[in-house]
């Protein structure tokens, strides 16, 4: 073995029916005037401040906004899917103030250093120790409120994270691992409906998070941060449609243990009923050439198969048709 592994440090909390309760213990931990970015209805922090302007892909002019709410606070409170996380984010990036986050949504965000911003339809990432957040307060109760169809979207995200875990710039065993143990613990939960399926759910979020952040961005995260920057698609959906057919890609290029794995989620689709095309979120065909265009710059050196535009532009239109992929 030959590899350098970098490990976040990171607090985490799971505490199933008692985020709230346990949050103000958590804040005290870190400051005296927190800050709530969220637009749940709850009162999260009751008498906190609340910044409720939480906008897919993080704008850059929303993010200006709330840095300007942030200014007389001392630490921000996340609490929502991967939207209010990447806002507390976009704060943190400039002000250095810590971040307390509560997901209610599978995003895994929360357990990752990466941060993006949007602007004139071009999505920026980039990671940054500061964006890291301090604490997570997972709850799988929270999640109960996610529609089905957003559950399954967002779940899916997560399992995206683990699949690119396995071939990113940085992929090493130690990532694997935890991706493999991510896949496997999405692949219980997801299916099942009960709180039980959402705690495995949510504990393979946070694992396919952590490989995520250590392995960095494949293939599969540098196409869909194009389509949901150039073409404002919502970012869980398009991951979801996305995801098997840059499996079915790459699965030739793999390691035999991993392929297997990889293999055995083409029924989970079905199993879900995950979304199934590109089209069904207002990415049309003649959008195919310029997706191809702006993806072919940034495909990651290091796939376990050469991308083409040729490649590019079959996979897109199959992902735009929701076709079986091959």
């Amino acid at each position: 073995m030959n590899f350098t592994h970098e490990t976040l440090p990171q607090r985490v909390v799971f505490a199933t029916g008692q985020a709230f309760e346990r949050l103000p213990d958590e804040v005290a931990r870190l400051g005296e005037r927190p800050l709530v970015i969220s637009t749940r209805a709850e009162e999260v922090l009751p008498g906190a401040a609340r910044f409720r302007e939480v906008a897919m892909h993080v704008p850059v002019e929303v993010a200006a906004r709330a840095r300007d709410a942030a200014e007389k606070h001392d630490v921000l409170v996340s609490v929502g899917g991967g939207s209010a996380t990447g806002l507390a984010k976009a704060v943190a990036l400039t002000t250095g103030l810590p971040i307390v986050a509560v997901p209610t949504t599978f995003a895994g965000s929360e357990a990752t250093n990466v941060w993006g911003l949007t602007e004139n339809g071009q999505k920026t990432t980039g990671s940054d120790p500061r964006v890291l957040p301090r604490t997570i307060v997972y709850d799988a109760a929270l999640t109960r409120s996610l529609p089905d169809d957003l559950t399954v979207a967002s779940g899916l995200n997560a399992l995206a994270h683990c699949v690119d875990s396995m071939w990113a710039p940085r992929a090493d065993p130690i990532n694997q691992a935890l991706a493999l143990e991510g896949i496997r613990a999405l692949r219980a939960g997801l299916p099942r409906h009960d709180l039980e399926g959402r705690e495995q759910t949510l504990f393979g979020a946070y694992l396919a998070g952590v490989a995520f952040a250590s392995a960095g961005s494949g293939l599969h995260h540098k196409i869909c941060h194009v389509l949901g920057g150039m073409f404002n698609l919502p970012h869980a959906q398009t991951h979801a449609v996305v995801l098997p057919y840059v499996t079915a890609l790459n699965i030739s290029g793999v390691p035999p243990h991993i392929a297997e794995v990889l293999a055995g989620l083409s029924d989970l689709r079905d199993e879900v009923g995950a979304p199934r095309a590109l089209r069904d979120y207002g990415f049309r065909e003649t959008d195919i050439p310029a997706a191809v265009t702006a993806i072919l710059p940034v495909v990651p050196p290091g796939n376990p198969v050469p991308v083409t535009a040729e490649t590019l532009t079959e996979l897109l239109h199959h992902a735009w048709a929701g076709e079986e992929p091959k």
